[in-house]
């Protein structure tokens, strides 16, 4: 998937604080508490992680991106209707420049940081909901289970080495100390992306590490599932269980309302 058509695709260094761009838009937020509500999107490339899954795998397995000025990232975003902004990846926090854009954004905007839950911002970041998608073990990739856009690489970077990222994501993929910070220092909802019921212990046992580590509740209604699979025919095969699981467990089901209205479009 490309970087967004509006943003130069040149290499030119950018004077001044900067980030790396993957897409600028506006569209519906198609997932968590607030589904259904029109946002301007700031993804950025870049990823500690390598779940095999992943469904931005183009800021990830093989990052696609322009450097944009912290100026022209805050200028396009004002430029679009939306007063809800959603900054996401990859993983946006593993950019110091990312809590500098949300300081500049936080008058007038309400901000959302898509987060896998491993990176900490500063403590004085405005954040008006951290959405944490801890992974789970079955995130971890395998060497015949990973984003086709890795293994049509085949430029031997790491990006696109299944087995030597499988250690690095096994060890990196839950950090309990930064979750519990997380989850203190902003209002919060825990995502989950399902693949099936065997995730359901993991996520039961991880929620009581946090729980048992954390100074305030985490209440069942701030966990969400959400059915894995990145085009409708993949989710589709995933969203009845993953339904049944909330339901059982009383957590929160959450769809994913851009998959069903676009697939996997780029900009949606």
């Amino acid at each position: 998937m490309p970087v967004s058509s509006e943003i130069d695709r040149g290499d030119a260094a950018v004077d001044g604080p900067a980030l790396p761009v993957n897409e600028l838009f506006a569209s519906l937020q198609g997932e968590g508490r607030l589904v259904g509500v029109p946002s301007t999107f700031v993804r950025t490339s870049g990823c500690n992680l390598r779940c095999w899954f992943c469904d931005s795998a183009h800021t990830s397995w093989e990052p696609t991106h322009a450097w944009m000025g912290l100026d022209e990232v805050t200028e396009a975003v004002r430029s679009r209707d939306p007063d809800h902004v959603v900054l996401t990846g990859g993983e946006p926090l593993i950019h110091d420049e990312s809590a500098a854009l949300l300081g500049r954004l936080a008058d007038g905007h309400h901000l959302t940081v898509e987060t896998n839950g491993t990176v900490v911002p500063p403590a004085d970041t405005p954040i008006d909901l951290v959405s944490v998608s801890p992974k789970l073990a079955s995130s971890t990739p395998t060497p015949d289970r990973v984003p086709e856009i890795a293994t049509d690489a085949g430029d031997g970077d790491d990006g696109a080495d299944a087995e030597a990222w499988a250690e690095r994501h096994e060890a990196r993929r839950v950090d309990v100390e930064a979750l519990t910070t997380l989850v203190e220092r902003y209002e919060s909802q825990l995502k989950f992306v399902v693949t099936g019921r065997d995730d359901m212990a993991e996520i039961v046992g991880l929620l009581d590490r946090v729980r048992n580590a954390a100074s305030v509740p985490v209440a069942d209604e701030e966990v969400l599932l959400m059915p894995e699979g990145r085009t409708r025919e993949e989710i589709a095969g995933t969203r009845a269980t993953v339904a049944e699981l909330a339901a059982e467990y009383g957590f929160r089901y959450t769809p994913r309302v851009h998959v069903d209205l676009w697939n996997d479009a780029p900009e949606t």
